[in-house]
């Protein structure tokens, strides 16, 4: 996987950018921040101490918080 996307279940802008990323057919490796222990510290960090999701980060160790689709796919461009 090239990037983890943290998420909840009730975050419709996590449902907004999986089903965008699902038909660009980018796969990716989701966690939910309130079933995994110790994911919502790394959100957190990322984000100055908010959680905030979706946020992703990528095989380079870089983050993106509430990104667009094609950001995501510029992105893993970039990475490949």
């Amino acid at each position: 996987m090239s990037f983890v996307m943290y998420s909840t279940t009730w975050c419709g802008y996590c449902k907004r950018l999986k089903n965008q990323l699902a038909r660009m057919d980018i796969s990716f490796e989701e966690i939910n921040i309130e079933e995994v222990e110790g994911s919502a510290e790394i959100v957190e960090k990322v984000n100055n101490g908010n959680r905030t999701v979706p946020t992703l980060v990528f095989s380079d160790g870089s983050a993106m918080t509430n990104p667009s689709a094609q950001q995501v796919a510029d992105k893993l461009v970039e990475l490949s």
